[in-house]
């Protein structure tokens, strides 16, 4: 039985925080659950943190990583066993932060794309204070780092709906060209998408990663530093400021 996650349903679903679910696997570190909220490594997003509260007390969950059954790294002497309830709780900050950094990413990918002939993203790390993305064929100067963070910063000042929903590949490549959403990277065998679109027309891309719901919860991005990677290959690091408003998790359990 694979892991369920939660926080894939909707991008709502990425608000939630605290969770119940059944131990289904144990081993000396880990544990892995029927179902969570916990988003674990992958995609070029860094993993959830926070709490699970057992029959013994509460663990720190310090690492989550996995395809199919998710775990969950809480350290030895858990004492967990199959069968056992467990009530999770995300770090919100953490959550929200690569939230924030990951729709920023999204933006950033989507303005050098058009903006520059089709430079294509090769590659990305989502942290929760700072965050790199690696561009293809491009070579940035001063000038076109300032015009890809004064556009995407007005996108932010225009707070447009960031939505998600389940596509085909053929409906994708309807819409965006699959060189800019990376299709050739997905295995041929997948044949329903979950993409994540910022208002209608503006960015459309396969996406499981956590995203904020209106991009004025993301706050200014400010592009930190560039470095070569080799063959064409340029490398961008960014932070950003902390937004007027941060939304306050949904504390409902699921």
């Amino acid at each position: 039985m694979t892991t369920e996650l939660l926080y894939l349903k909707s991008i709502e679903s990425g608000y939630f925080t605290d969770f119940d679910a059944t131990v289904s696997a144990v081993d000396e570190e880990h544990i892995t659950l029927d179902r969570t909220l916990f988003y674990p490594l992958g995609g070029g997003q860094n993993w959830d943190t926070g709490t699970l509260e057992g029959p013994n007390g509460l663990l720190q969950v310090h690492e989550v990583r996995g395809r199919g059954n998710i775990l969950h790294k809480v350290g030895e002497n858990h004492q967990l066993e199959v069968g056992d309830k467990v009530a999770g709780s995300l770090d919100w900050q953490r959550r929200h932060a690569h939230m924030r950094m990951h729709t920023a990413q999204h933006l950033v990918s989507g303005i050098v794309y058009e903006t520059f002939n089709g430079a294509r993203t090769v590659g990305n790390q989502i942290h929760n204070d700072r965050s790199r993305i690696d561009f293809n064929p491009i070579s940035f100067t001063e000038e076109m780092l300032h015009q890809i963070t004064t556009q995407v910063n007005n996108l932010i000042d225009e707070d447009y709906r960031v939505t998600d929903s389940t596509m085909t590949r053929e409906e994708v490549n309807a819409e965006m060209p699959p060189e800019r959403t990376n299709m050739d990277l997905l295995p041929s065998s997948v044949k329903q998408l979950r993409v994540v679109k910022i208002r209608e027309n503006l960015d459309l891309c396969p996406c499981a990663g956590t995203h904020v719901q209106r991009l004025g919860e993301i706050g200014h991005i400010e592009i930190t530093g560039k470095k070569s990677k080799g063959k064409g290959t340029q490398r961008i690091t960014y932070e950003l400021a902390i937004p007027d408003i941060i939304p306050k998790p949904n504390t409902d359990r699921i």
